[in-house]
């Protein structure tokens, strides 16, 4: 079930890019002579002597090292402090270690429980659907600090978090919960009569396995079609999305990239082994880069039925690199084309039924079916393609 209501997993996923990742080492270093930044040198000086208040090195260190990828206006690129990069790749691998809680900020601007991840250490120690969280480590939280208390129930594994619960019976309890692995589930799948339902949330490294594991199991259950819905889904790790296009697609290209040089900075095919059942993909405004990288080349080989509204328009790619000292950067470096050669970065992919959604629906998915005339749509265009064969 999909929502619009903005969930956290102990995470905030506010990353809309395709990232590579690699650490570069002392080696790839160039000394240079600080002589040649003066200007930067006089201003450190400049703001020591003057400003009203203290300021460490690090603190300005810190300011122009991100100075320097801001200056680009760029807002998918980015310098990263140690802890923030730890929290990018949080992301990328789709683990963390923490107590496994999907929260988000309620109407009383309180941190709500949406539910715990199921078996995790919040699930085992009794945190329930509904509860608030008022305080996490004895520290008032209220919902506009809802980053803060994530980054703070998160930590090593094997230790432990104090956090106090506001129940629905309105009682307070305070529980400690021992941090362990929290496994991000972005694949979740039903079935609609003869119908398979996937719905991935985002893309991650453990997305595509996830994702043949689902296939696997509409085979055994001798599904007729498959309806992939990708409504809301901001992007991620590009080689899982293309896994996921060479397991739906025949043989050829499934996308491409390229650098200002007109490089190639990467390229995926697929080969000839292909899930070859019926496919509608539902997407919309909030389906992005990974996302639009899959819909689109499922529309170049006329594999899949688009469903929905033009999806956001992104078509770069970020290479993340880690520095030695923890520190790190995401950095815009290529543009992808689809199969056709199609660039859709500020264009989006077009969708082949366009279909508004209900303003009346309260979410989208199998759980408002009776509202959400866009998964209505899929269905009956899937069930027309059945019927033909």
């Amino acid at each position: 079930m999909k929502k619009y209501l903005k969930v956290l997993v102990c995470i905030i996923l506010l990353i809309v890019t395709h990232i590579f990742t690699f650490v570069l080492g002392a080696g790839g270093f160039i000394k240079v002579d600080k002589d040649k930044y003066t200007q930067i040198a006089q201003l450190e000086d400049f703001v020591r002597k003057h400003y009203l208040y203290e300021v460490t090195d690090k603190q300005l260190l810190e300011g122009e090292l991100k100075g320097v990828v801001s200056g680009l206006n760029d807002p998918y690129s980015e310098y990263y402090t140690k802890e923030e990069y730890d929290r990018l790749m949080d992301f990328t691998t789709g683990k963390f270690f923490g107590i496994g809680v999907v929260i988000t900020k309620g109407e009383d601007n309180l941190i709500t429980v949406i539910s715990p991840i199921k078996g995790s250490p919040a699930d085992v120690a009794g945190v329930k659907a509904g509860d608030k969280i008022l305080k996490v480590a004895d520290q008032e939280f209220s919902g506009d600090k809802l980053q803060e208390a994530s980054n703070l129930m998160k930590g090593k594994k094997g230790t432990e978090i104090k956090i106090t619960l506001l129940r629905k019976t309105g009682e307070t309890e305070d529980l400690t919960i021992k941090r362990d692995e929290i496994r991000v589930d972005t694949v979740n799948s039903e079935l609609i009569g003869n119908i398979g339902y996937v719905d991935i949330l985002q893309f991650d490294e453990m997305t595509s396995k996830d994702f043949e594991k689902t296939l696997k199991e509409f085979k055994s259950k001798n599904v007729e079609g498959m309806i992939l819905d990708l409504r809301g889904n901001p992007g991620g790790v590009v080689t899982s999305a293309a896994e996921i296009a060479d397991l739906l697609l025949p043989k050829g290209n499934i996308v491409y990239a390229e650098t200002k040089n007109g490089k190639r900075d990467f390229e995926f095919d697929s080969d000839e082994n292909h899930y070859s059942a019926p496919l509608v993909v539902l997407v919309n405004e909030g389906s992005a880069s990974a996302s639009e990288l899959l819909s689109g080349a499922l529309k170049d080989y006329k594999r899949a039925t688009i469903v929905g509204k033009k999806t956001f328009g992104k078509g770069i790619v970020q290479t993340a690199v880690r520095f030695p000292n923890g520190d790190g950067i995401k950095l815009t470096t290529s543009e992808y084309f689809l199969p056709s050669g199609k660039s859709i970065h500020k264009l989006g992919v077009e969708p082949d039924v366009e279909v508004e959604l209900n303003k009346e629906t309260k979410g989208i998915g199998p759980n408002f079916k009776d509202t959400d005339n866009q998964l209505q749509k899929a269905i009956e265009i899937l069930q027309s393609e059945i019927n033909k064969k």
